[in-house]
């Protein structure tokens, strides 16, 4: 793991991504993890889907154990040129125009605090008319 190591890639890393022929890339390091396919307990498919690509999120989320992190040396077979790793582009939200959406619900509310009442007693009076004259 010296600086003799192979560097690799990533279109290099990502030809090998079969069941039969399986590499990963952790923490910049890549690993020819196809012998310890069957042996993964989280089974294969885990590990083949995070072909192609920096898994190092796939493998800190899972939170492995010292004794798995120890066993990947096992597994080394060289570096990442970073270089060729797609830089993370964080997701930002299309801007929209400002619209207070509680200063309208507001106005509605006390409008209509307003006219509700009035249109019952408006209701009433035209009832208490309507039934006198008869």
């Amino acid at each position: 793991m010296g600086s003799d190591a192979k560097v690799y890639t990533l279109a290099e890393v990502s030809a090998h991504n079969t069941p039969k022929d399986c590499w990963l890339v952790v923490n910049g390091k890549v690993y020819d993890v196809t012998k310890f396919l069957e042996d993964h307990p989280g089974g294969d498919d885990v590990l083949l889907s995070s072909t192609a690509k920096d898994a190092t999120d796939d493998f800190e989320d899972v939170g492995h154990s010292t004794t798995a992190r120890a066993m990947m040396d096992e597994y080394y077979i060289g570096e990442i040129d970073t270089a060729t790793i797609p830089e993370k582009v964080k997701y930002t939200a299309p801007s929209q125009p400002h619209y207070n959406q509680d200063k309208t619900s507001e106005f509605i509310i006390k409008l209509l605090q307003f006219l509700v009442p009035l249109a019952i007693l408006g209701l009433a009076v035209a009832v208490r008319i309507y039934t006198k004259s008869e």
